[in-house]
């Protein structure tokens, strides 16, 4: 909005001063502050996009990016009072939203990201909290696939266990070593491996490395392929009600799934 009246500010002022209007066109002095508030609300748009997408992983870059947004919003002894203001209720804002989201499953897939597996986005003090609930995870894994089947009729497991199933490499395994003792060495050498470009895709790394951490490259699909919003979702449900109208209203909802279906694909190919 503040890009559309900066870039029109001389057809507007002609039309509004033509008019007999009460809206008035802001003053220079105000034109200068929302450049300033332009320049500080771009990062925003950008992160905002980038969260929305669904064709690339989302989930894993929520944390370092609300942590770039609040370093952006640290005030400084140069800002004016009404960037002070700005910026003192962003930080406000955006401290509530992040206190209400999914904390531990976001750090979970930050850490399973291959890009941002150092934590810089998060405390010191919470980064081994991090690669403690890696390896309590890794845990439930091998609980969950030393069960046995369970009949048809019983009620399932749990659905982390379901998602979080996958067979051992080795059986005894657990002969060789103590059992939490493996899994801490399991995830100390996916720890040490060398962080990769913020530009690679993480899903391809994962499928490139499945072999050497087997154990650990079912969590990260999982992980990883959640999307960050509900952005797609809204966008596929807006898709469907330009396909549903009323001189279209004779549909069948086969139909309607099929053109969706087809709407998005080729809008994703493009």
């Amino acid at each position: 909005m503040i890009k559309s009246v900066r870039r029109n500010e001389q057809p507007l002022r002609e039309v509004l001063s033509t008019h007999n209007t009460k809206i008035t066109m802001p003053t220079t002095t105000e034109m200068d502050k929302l450049l300033k508030l332009e320049s500080l609300l771009e990062p925003c748009r950008f992160v905002t996009e980038l969260l929305g997408g669904d064709t690339y992983v989302s989930c894993s870059v929520v944390l370092p990016a609300l942590c770039h947004l609040s370093r952006l919003m640290e005030i400084s002894e140069d800002d004016p009072a009404y960037v002070v203001k700005f910026k003192t209720t962003f930080r406000t804002d955006l401290d509530t939203r992040k206190s209400n989201a999914n904390l531990p499953y976001l750090k979970i897939a930050t850490v399973l990201d291959p890009r941002f597996k150092d934590l810089k986005c998060l405390p010191k003090a919470e980064r081994h909290e991090v690669w403690t609930s890696l390896t309590r995870l890794l845990k439930e894994q091998e609980v969950g696939s030393d069960k046995p089947v369970e009949p048809s009729t019983s009620e399932p497991q749990k659905k982390r266990l379901a998602l979080l199933h996958v067979s051992s490499d080795s059986d005894s395994e657990s002969n060789s070593e103590p059992y939490e003792e493996s899994l801490e060495n399991y995830v100390c050498c996916y720890r040490a491996e060398p962080i990769i470009s913020t530009d690679a895709c993480p899903l391809e790394w994962w499928s490139k490395h499945a072999s050497s951490h087997s154990k650990l490259a079912p969590i990260a699909h999982k992980y990883l392929a959640t999307p960050a919003t509900s952005v797609p979702c809204e966008r596929l449900f807006s898709l469907a009600g330009h396909v549903v109208q009323k001189k279209r209203a004779s549909l069948s909802s086969e139909h309607v799934n099929n053109l969706v279906c087809l709407s998005n694909w080729l809008g994703a190919e493009e």
